[in-house]
């Protein structure tokens, strides 16, 4: 077999990247610029770039257009909201699209993680603080403990609360009525949710990845709103290699824009949005270094597969859970690796990826 070619990211064209500034932009180990999930850095960023509205908010048109009319037909009936369920990655947008539907709807929204409701009493107080109209949105909903969830059932069926006052023989349920509000759920994980708790969700919506044009726009208009001159060729660079995510793409934004003022004059151009982005191992495809590590420990080590999961977890130093739910579905969405019943297989994109000469029954 050919021995790997050199790591193309190794050395930056035409503009030098000392130690401290490579290390300050790649960030430490665990801060991996290209994962899809919420980081501390983005709280602050994501709501001064969040949409407020459906107008506003790009990409998912589908999705908009049957919000628009659910909220509409609310609305003309003075009715209130059914509860909604947005699933899909992280980063695609589940959170803004709570507050629109909550702005559109013209009531206030509170909000919660269901990791963070730990006992029923969390959720009484909450529910029982709810006006008329008032959105409750809860992230990551299938985090949620059994005995929360079931308390949750009567809640969004009759708008009451059932509750166990006392113990032993002594005990008694009390029901407290409570005002007609709207659930929003969100999740990544839609196969954990319960089928009980799904089913008493009115509408439910998938939220896909972006089209390149769509990314394209939204990184022009974030870098509008934090008034970042940027040409059009830097645009498409960042758009094409955010992993077609929002999140991912207003976080490289910021690298970029960081890497643009430390050295050059602050504005980004092609050259200066190429070499930031190779200074932190992302190639055109989006790919990192843990990506590009998956497949060569694929093709060299195990000769292309297949591979079980745990060996590729045990070979590459990663989580079994975080190659299985992190790395293989946009390794898959590329076409450079393939999960079959005997384990994982690279495929012959991957090879001509990696400067390699693919076996002969992959030719």
């Amino acid at each position: 077999m050919s021995a790997l070619p050199a790591n193309p990211f190794a050395v930056v064209d035409e503009v030098t990247v000392d130690p401290a500034t490579l290390a300050e932009l790649r960030g430490t180990s665990d801060d991996r610029v290209i994962e899809a999930s919420v980081k501390d850095e983005d709280a602050v960023i994501d709501v001064g770039l969040r949409p407020q509205s459906l107008e506003e908010f790009i990409g998912q048109e589908k999705l908009k257009e049957n919000l628009k009319i659910f909220i509409d037909a609310a609305k003309k009936r003075g009715d209130v909201l059914d509860h909604v369920l947005l699933y899909g990655n992280p980063g695609l947008g589940k959170t803004t699209l709570a507050h629109i539907i909550a702005n559109e709807a013209e009531c206030n929204i509170k909000v919660t993680s269901g990791p963070a409701l730990e006992r029923v009493g969390d959720l009484a107080a909450i529910l029982t603080n709810l006006q008329e109209g008032d959105v409750l949105f809860i992230d990551e909903i299938h985090s949620m403990n059994k005995a929360i969830e079931e308390v949750l059932y009567p809640a969004m069926e009759d708008c009451a609360l059932d509750l166990v006052v006392g113990k032993g023989p002594t005990a008694r349920t009390i029901r407290l009525a409570l005002e007609k509000f709207t659930i929003i759920g969100a999740t990544t994980r839609m196969s954990l949710i319960s089928s009980p708790l799904r089913d008493r969700f009115g509408a439910v919506h998938h939220l896909t990845f972006y089209s390149p044009e769509n990314m394209k726009k939204i990184v022009a208009r974030s870098a509008s709103l934090l008034d970042v001159p940027i040409d059009d060729e830097s645009q498409e660079i960042i758009a094409n290699r955010c992993r077609r995510t929002p999140r991912i793409a207003n976080r490289l934004l910021k690298r970029v824009r960081d890497y643009a003022q430390v050295k050059h004059d602050g504005n980004i151009v092609a050259e200066i949005a190429s070499s930031a982005l190779d200074a932190l191992e992302i190639d055109a495809h989006g790919m990192d270094a843990v990506d590009r590590q998956i497949l060569q420990t694929i093709i060299v080590t195990f000769e292309g597969g297949p591979v079980g999961l745990n060996a590729l977890a045990a070979a590459t130093a990663q989580e079994e859970k975080t190659i299985e739910d992190v790395y293989e579905p946009f390794l898959m969405q590329l076409g450079f690796l393939n999960r079959t019943p005997r384990g994982r297989v690279a495929t012959g994109k991957s090879y001509s990826y990696l400067g390699l000469k693919p076996p002969s029954s992959l030719l």
